[in-house]
This record gives C-alpha cells, structure tokens and sequence, in this order.
C-alpha cells in the first residue's frame, strides 16, 4: 500500500518503509530511502525522514528543531522546520526538544506547528516578527488534540443546572452548545453591538453526567449545534522558552493579531514561558492574547512571565475614539483554567499598556500568587477566584454568575470589583472579599468605592441584569489617606443610576439589587468610616450588617 491511515501507522511503526506517507498537521511525512529533508511543494510543506533517522529518534524517545534543519541563528526563518518536527513527534508520540542556546527566528509566514506532544522549549529564545505577516489569524504554535469532535444531535434542550445529558460518551466530553436563535450580551456603549448567539460550555462524563463544579448555566430551550470533544486523559506539558514578538505596525483598528500559542487541547500544562514584546510605535493593530486559551478545559499555565502590550485608540462602533483592548492572555469558552506564580515585565500600574487578560464564556478561572495589570470576564464567567496575587491600575472586572472570590490579595485599581457597564454590571451569585488590602487608584487621590459599575435600566442585554445577591467584606484595610478635601469616606456602591432619585423613576428593564452586605474589621488609613453610596435611594433597601 503506498498511503497508510495514520493509525496503522501507529499501531505498526516498526513497518516503515520507503513507500508509506501519511498527512499530518498539514505536513506530509515520508520515510524513504535517501536524506532527510524537508521542503515546500506548492505551499504543502514536506518531510522525508530516512528510515535510519526514524529509528534514531524513535530510540532517543525525542526530536528537537535542529535535527530537520533549523538553523537557529536569529536570522535565517525556522518556521518550517518548527512545523515539521512538531509534525514527525507528533505522528510517533515523541517529545520535542529546542536547543538552550538556540535563537529560532519565525517570520510572518503562513504556518502553524501542531503541538500534540510534551515540548521543552528549554532556555531557548524564539523571535516571532509580526513586521510582515501573511495571515494574522493563523497561530504560530496550536496545542491540539488527536481526538475529534462530534455532534450530539438527540440532545435538542438544556435546562441551567441540568444534572444530566442523555447521551452515551466514549469518555469524558467537553460539550459546546448555541442557540443562534437567541442573542445575549447585547453590548452597550462606544463598542456597542447586537451580541452573542446564546452559548454554553460544560464537562460531562461517559454516562452524560455534568460536572457541577462547572453547571449550565442558561436554560437552552431550542438547540442549533451542540458537540461533543473527547478530553485527553494524559496532561500535555510544555515547558520553557523566551519568546520575544517585534510588534506589528498596521493599522491602529479591530483587525486583531493571533500569532499566538493557541491551546485548543483539555488537559494542558504551561510552565516557565517568558514572552516579551518590541518594536511598538505610535501605532498598531491589537493581539488577541499570546496564550490563546479555548474550547478546552484543565488548564494550567505556571510560573510564566508575560507583557502588556501598548493601548492604541480607533474609532469605534458608536462613531466615537475608543481605546483598543489588547492582551497577552486570551481565554474564550474554556473551563477550569488556572494561572498560578504569573507575573509581567512592565510596570503593573503603567496606564500607557492594556490590562494583561481577557474572557468570554468561561467558568473556574484562577488567579494564585499573580502580579498582573488586570483580571478581566466580558462576556461572563462562571465562578472566578482571585488569591495571593496583586492586581494593577485596570483591576478585577467582571460580569459573570456564581461565587467572585477575591481574598488575601491587593487591588490597586479603581474599585475592588468593577461590574463591566457594557455587559449590565450583572453578577448573579455571591461576591466575598477576604483578608485584602486596597490601594484606590494606585494612591491617587480620589472618591472612593468598593463595588463599581453603572446601569440605567433602559438596555436590553439580552438577559436579567443581576448585583450580587449577597456581599461579604471581611478584613479589608482601604489604604485612602490621599482624598480630596470634600471626602466622605469610602463607598460600598458607587453611583450606578444618578438619574434614580426616587420611584418616579422607571427601569424598563429591572434591575436586581443586592440584598445583603456583611461588614468584618473594615477599616481605612483615613479614619473614615464606610458609607452605602452616594445614591442612598437606590440601595435603602440593601441590608448592611456592619455598617455604623
């Protein structure tokens, strides 16, 4: 037989011969006789590794960058040689290895390596130059799975904490499912937009039960796709590398940059990367996240060194400038996705660079022991954690359901929580604070608040716009010894309505107050004692436990 099946391949590695090709990653493999060597051929990148060279490296159980003709000399591109070792691992379960002392200069070449096995990129530096790129989309390195998806097409409705689907799984899924037929946050303001099609994302195991760690969390009364991942058992781990992106210089508009590590495997472990950036000027077109997480759950990323990127202003769907999100983290539509021991390279109060992170459709993210910018849900998250870590000048943002823990951490943002304006500053769950310390605005002076964020009532979102049900502040010291003259102590709420003075006042589409605060050994560097709000109407209503 000339093409074999990969999974032949793999079940019958001893049997390569000169005359077996298979397709991987968009490589395609050879083994015949002759050198080893890689090339194009009509923009289809190949490979023939000599049938001496497969055993070598089957032997040594890894591969590295160096052995298919990377030259590593910060010059010369090593994208294709990048991709082809990934590909040969990949196609004989081997680990991949970079050199320490190499430098791997990536152009803006149009390839992606697929990352399907453990990868040390060691001491290694790697230089990702955006000056020039074919296609911004198209990730540099994609950490995927072997395992394909598949649709679930008897599943036809969802109820929000459904204990159960009925469906019979090879293993544990992750399941995806929309309803284009509902729109959800219907974005309010300068980036104003007609929303999201309804979506959620959950863990089931063989027998379709839900991981309740992780609920539905909307009631889906019709269906328009629903598929189902199989979850890797193994973790993938990949450790290592100095990576530096000579920024690109388009255009200051939402065309955004996905040069990225793009993760779209369950089960991933990312430890020890550093990624710099250079070469920013006084314009540039923004990045969706240098660690792009999504459509996976279980997802560590450890002891990793990232960089803000550099705020540039457009203008924006409203006809008016905006200043442009930009991030090095990324986490759209994933679960359980922690960053532990994170820190960045620039100053984590400097307002010149964007807030670090961004989310849409996520539930059990993390924050332990990090000194980054921001923390930051747009589009919801289920239950967020934020411990032993210091935030900088855009601080916690969110929106979202569940439990918002924040605790032994120091906020250093406006607020402790802002409730993103543009998505209902709805929080349907509980908010505690525990054992924190926040510095308003870096020590700036100024009026201050709590629990930030703004809703007028008059905007449908595309869904019940909710404050947290119950709010708990327990050993908070509020460093505010620099205030202006007219002070009158720091705020639970700002004001979120200043049109509602009184019940003339009416909300077309209600909104949810808060119905309990608890107050614990509150205090304040200024002797003021904590007060409600400004707008005293709009929260008589809230029972406050601990307030003089």
């Amino acid at each position: 037989m000339k093409y074999m099946p990969l999974m032949f391949l793999l079940c019958f590695a001893s049997a390569i011969n000169a005359q077996q090709k298979t397709p991987l990653g968009n490589v395609v493999i050879s083994s015949e006789k002759g050198e080893t060597r890689i090339y194009e051929e009509n923009s289809q990148l190949r490979m023939n590794v000599s049938p001496k060279d497969v055993r070598k490296y089957k032997t040594a159980g890894l591969v590295r960058y160096s052995d298919f003709g990377a030259k590593a000399d910060g010059k010369t591109d090593d994208i294709n040689a990048i991709a082809a070792t990934h590909a040969f691992a990949n196609a004989h379960g081997l680990r991949v290895k970079a050199d320490d002392n190499a430098t791997y200069y990536i152009s803006g070449k149009e390839r992606t390596a697929v990352i399907r096995t453990d990868t040390d990129f060691g001491k290694a530096a790697f230089i990702i130059d955006d000056t020039e790129v074919q296609n911004r989309h198209a990730a540099v390195f994609t950490v995927s799975s072997a395992l394909k998806p598949f649709n679930l097409q008897a599943v036809t409705s969802l109820k929000r904490n459904q204990e159960k689907i009925d469906a019979s799984l090879p293993g544990p899924c992750l399941i995806t499912v929309t309803n284009a037929n509902v729109k959800q946050y219907i974005r309010f303001g300068l980036n104003q937009n007609n929303g999201s099609s309804q979506t959620d994302i959950f863990v089931v195991d063989k027998n379709g039960k839900v991981d309740m760690n992780a609920p539905i969390i909307w009631d889906f009364d019709q269906i328009t796709e629903i598929t189902a991942l199989p979850i890797d058992e193994n973790p993938l781990k990949i450790t290592g590398g100095r990576f530096t992106t000579i920024a690109n210089k388009a255009e200051s508009k939402y065309t955004y940059y996905n040069r990225n590590i793009a993760i779209r495997r369950s089960n991933v472990i990312v430890d020890g990367l550093e990624h710099r950036i250079t070469g920013e000027g006084d314009h540039g077109a923004p990045y969706g996240g240098f660690i792009n997480i999504g459509d996976c759950s279980y997802v560590t990323v450890k002891n990793t060194v990232l960089t803000g990127h550099k705020t540039y202003s457009t203008i924006g769907a409203a006809g008016k400038p905006v200043t442009m999100g930009t991030y090095d983290l990324s986490v759209n539509r994933a679960l359980n996705v922690s960053f532990v021991n994170c820190t960045q390279t620039n100053d984590i109060n400097d307002n010149t660079y964007w807030g670090i992170l961004g989310s849409n459709f996520c539930k059990n993210l993390l924050y332990d022991h990090c000194t980054l910018s921001r923390f930051d849900a747009h589009q919801g998250v289920a239950n967020a954690t934020i411990r032993n870590s210091t935030l900088g000048h855009m601080g916690i943002n969110a929106i979202g359901s569940g439990m918002l823990l924040v605790e032994n951490s120091t906020i250093r943002g406006r607020s402790i929580v802002n409730l993103r304006s543009d998505y209902g500053s709805t929080w349907q769950g509980e908010l505690v604070i525990r054992n924190c310390v926040f510095v308003p605005a870096n020590g700036k002076p100024g009026n201050v608040s709590l629990i930030s964020g703004s809703y007028s009532g008059q905007h449908d979102f595309g869904y019940t716009c909710y404050m947290p049900q119950k709010i708990t502040i327990e050993n908070l010291r509020i460093e505010d010894s620099q205030h202006p003259e007219n002070y009158q102590g720091p705020a639970i709420f700002t004001n979120f309505n200043p049109e509602m003075k009184d019940d003339s006042y009416q909300e077309k589409f209600p909104y949810v107050k808060t119905r309990e605060v608890v107050l614990r050994n509150v205090t304040t560097a200024s002797g003021k004692a904590v007060r409600v709000s400004d707008n005293t109407f709009m929260f008589k209503d809230v029972r406050i436990e601990g307030i003089k």
